[in-house]
């Protein structure tokens, strides 16, 4: 029998047990308010996760014709929302991001708003070069996130177009570009796309409250003909979503639009670590709306909320940022300047990371690997011994490269070309460090290790 049916218990309701102290009193009253608000944000927030997430409409600026959307039709559904709760990820799934710039002169035809500008100024439009290209992978399976940057100037062919550069497949349409990019990569398939203009990038990264990222060099350009202003000093720094797109603009150095292609990816995974949290997934409905007018895609609601979602949780470990494999071309070869495929490379790289096509065993003797080391330190002699280090596991071909002027306090060891294990195998040998697997370090590197300052504390200094 339950204490509260027996009249004589100590739990029998007095006079007594209902005069709370003044200081009971008050913890009462703090723990029912607490107890409120946190009530009151959770529903905030699933009530507007909620209604995002009932959404099933394609965020199309366009609708795809049927034989543009078989292009992206593999049947199954990528994303379910069950019982309220966030969409979930249901099979690994290929997006193919296109950022896009269309200026005033790009068209033939301009609206009445810009006939009278007197410079190439922006437009609100999908329907332009890609200056940006990215196929991504959620692969809610292995947990893994994988990012390809494709260069813009990638010589390929384009259908009904003929051999030219990547970035004009978009010009036909997201469905054109994605044959373009799937016939690249050996026929790896594309389940959906997203196309945002730089307008919807500044904007974006406004509503996320702006992003901090090294900034590696200088950069500054101006070209009235545009109203591009580009100045950004070097070092870390918290941009704006104006000051983002400068970074990612500029291109005026030795390495041109791959230069470009390193920060992107810089930004992309400080964006990946910075924002997207279970904070961001509260704030979607206000995010969403803010970008809404500058996307186009075949994702609903649901769907792109659970990449969100995958995104937010996914570590800095299981993040790849990988570069489409190839080389510059030499001058005077080509009419014009490409980055030409690497065909052997990317079906490797293709099966590795987009599960396509037979993997074929990639051990280098380490003799062979192309280890890079930019230093941070400002410590000769630091790099003397850490080369020194290499040879004696065996790495015969390292050299220096141009140092990397942001202090570190821990060693990055970067897989340049995806070759993970191999940079695995260097921090092995080595015993201190973290493996990064992206694109930014020496670009015709195997690894490029970025020595920081546990190095030198490891030599005793």
């Amino acid at each position: 029998m339950s204490s509260k049916n027996l009249p004589n218990s100590r739990f029998t309701p007095s006079a007594s047990n209902y005069a709370p102290s003044p200081q009971r009193s008050r913890w009462r009253w703090v723990w029912i308010t607490s107890g409120l608000t946190v009530v009151a944000m959770v529903s905030a927030a699933a009530g507007a996760l909620l209604a995002v997430a009932l959404a099933s409409t394609p965020l199309m600026q366009r609708q795809l014709s049927a034989e543009e959307a078989e292009v992206f039709d593999q049947g199954d559904r990528i994303s379910t929302g069950v019982n309220f709760r966030l969409p979930q990820l249901t099979r690994p799934v290929h997006i193919l991001v296109l950022g896009v710039k269309v200026l005033t002169s790009d068209l033939n035809d301009l609206p009445t708003e810009f006939e009278d500008v007197g410079y190439h100024a922006l437009v609100d439009s999908f329907e332009g070069l890609a200056d940006t290209m990215l196929l991504i992978r959620f692969d809610p399976e292995s947990g893994q996130l994988t990012v390809l940057s494709l260069p813009r100037d990638t010589r390929t062919r384009v259908d009904g177009v003929g051999v030219t550069k990547l970035n004009e497949a978009n010009l036909y349409g997201a469905a054109a570009a994605a044959t373009t990019v799937s016939d690249l990569l050996g026929g790896v398939h594309i389940d959906r796309y997203v196309r945002i203009n730089v307008q919807g990038v500044e904007k974006l990264i406004d509503a996320l409250g702006g992003v901090t990222v090294y900034v590696p060099q200088d950069m500054k350009y101006q070209d009235d003909s545009q109203h591009l202003y580009i100045n950004l000093k070097q070092g870390e720094q918290h941009l704006s979503g104006d000051q983002a797109l400068q970074f990612l603009r500029f291109r005026y150095d030795a390495t041109g639009d791959i230069g470009r292609v390193q920060r992107q990816q810089m930004l992309l995974r400080a964006l990946q670590e910075q924002t997207l949290s279970p904070i961001t997934l509260a704030r979607f409905p206000k995010i969403l709306s803010v970008i809404q007018d500058h996307l186009d895609s075949n994702l609903t609601v649901e769907e792109l909320l659970a990449l969100v979602g995958f995104a937010s949780r996914a570590e800095r470990s299981d993040v790849n940022m990988l570069m489409l494999p190839g080389e510059f071309s030499n001058p005077g070869d080509y009419d014009l300047s490409y980055w030409l495929p690497d065909e052997e490379d990317i079906d490797e790289m293709a099966a590795q990371y987009f599960d396509w096509g037979d993997r074929s065993p990639s051990d280098i003797d380490p003799g062979y690997l192309s280890i890079a080391i930019q230093d941070t330190t400002d410590d000769e002699d630091a790099v003397d011994a850490l080369i020194e280090r290499l040879n004696e596991a065996g790495y015969r071909n390292v050299y220096v490269g141009r140092d990397w002027e942001q202090p570190l306090s821990e060693t990055r060891i970067i897989a340049q070309q995806g070759d993970v294990g191999s940079a695995a195998a260097v921090r092995a040998a080595l015993g201190f460090g973290e493996v990064l697997n992206e694109s930014t370090g020496v670009l015709q590197s195997d690894v490029t290790i970025r020595l920081g300052d546990d190095w030198q504390t490891q030599l005793g200094k």
